[in-house]
């Protein structure tokens, strides 16, 4: 997946007293942020809402309809990025959805801040302050964080208008094999079984990657029979490949950032998860969306190798959901896989 396509958000003002929200991770984690984004923007509407997260988020930042502008950070993997290039007055308010630990927190504080807003430190004389919990999915997370300082938060507030592009193959189900670690990487075989299954049942489908994943697309296209013109490995801009997930009739996927777009669109999916719980980061509640999880004890989700819990998710039950929810029109029920 690259980056183009129409602009991205411009840069912040200035013009008027600033939010500034940190989090500066990958495109999942902004999309479940939305919620959290949307309600903080409706808590000071006299205000610049300003994102400050990576410069290769800037079309998945705008897409979200959230903030007014976004601050570019440098691409510094899911650290804490430096925030000394801002040159405005210090923000009104700062908020710190990045994390729980002192390093999120000052980098806000650096700027000096009317007001910041963080776990790692609650404000003066808050009455109850917020706790973090490691077992609370991320996106109840951030909105319960809001409203202990006195903001309405829905974390169901998540979804985002299709971009206005078409589609490059409306109504395929889209494969996704690919994933930022190797313990989210459900091997490419098993993917290709899914995908000649499904085109066996006379679905057309299609494989998207980002530009490092052209050879992992391959195997499984080559897999599964499919030609070239199926596959999208680093060929789609970001606009393009959400117009892709919301036209889809199925999205597949592990738990990675393009499974989020989904949730976003309401495109019926198929979610593997290994070797994190999708308590933590499943997709919403309803029934257009299939989490599939062995349970047991959550592994290190940046491993090199394919989580064994993740390994536990044979080709022919994943298929059985995929066909499920196409053939109910996407309406399987979220589900916790145990054979």
């Amino acid at each position: 997946m690259t980056h183009l396509g129409p602009a991205p958000l411009p840069w912040p003002t200035g013009s008027r007293p600033t939010v500034l929200i940190l989090r500066a991770l990958g495109l999942g984690d902004l999309l479940a942020g939305v919620p959290a984004l949307r309600a903080v923007r409706r808590a000071f509407p006299g205000h610049e809402t300003v994102l400050a997260a990576p410069a290769s988020l800037g079309p998945a930042v705008r897409a979200t309809g959230a903030v007014d502008a976004h601050f570019p950070t440098e691409e510094n993997g899911r650290r804490v990025p430096s925030l000394v290039h801002w040159r405005h007055a210090p923000p009104d308010v700062a908020v710190d959805l990045h994390g729980n630990g002192p390093e999120s927190h000052d980098a806000l504080a650096e700027l000096a801040p009317g007001r910041l807003l963080s776990y790692a430190q609650p404000e003066p004389g808050h009455p109850a302050p917020p706790r973090w919990r490691a077992d609370e999915h991320e996106r109840q997370r951030w909105c319960r964080f809001l409203r202990s300082h006195g903001i309405p938060a829905d974390p169901g507030e998540l979804r985002i208008a299709p971009p206005a592009v078409p589609s490059p193959a409306p109504g395929a189900v889209v494969l996704h094999p690919g994933a930022d670690s190797g313990a989210r990487r459900w091997p490419a075989g098993r993917y290709a079984a899914v995908a000649a299954g499904l085109r066996a049942a006379g679905r057309r489908v299609v494989v998207t990657g980002g530009p490092g994943e052209k050879r992992l697309c391959a195997e499984v296209a080559e897999g599964a029979g499919m030609g070239g013109r199926d596959v999208f490995a680093g060929t789609l801009t970001f606009d393009q490949l959400s117009a892709l997930i919301a036209g889809a009739r199925l999205f597949v996927s592990g738990d990675t950032g393009p499974a989020h777009l989904a949730f976003a669109h309401g495109t019926p999916s198929v979610t593997l998860f290994g070797p994190v719980s999708p308590e933590l980061w499943g997709p919403p509640p309803g029934r257009c969306h299939t989490a599939l999880w062995h349970p047991g004890p959550p592994g290190d989700p940046h491993a090199a190798e394919p989580d064994p819990l993740l390994l536990r998710l044979d080709a022919r039950r994943v298929l059985e959901r995929a066909l499920g929810a196409l053939d109910h029109g996407g309406t399987t029920e979220e589900v916790t896989a145990h054979a």
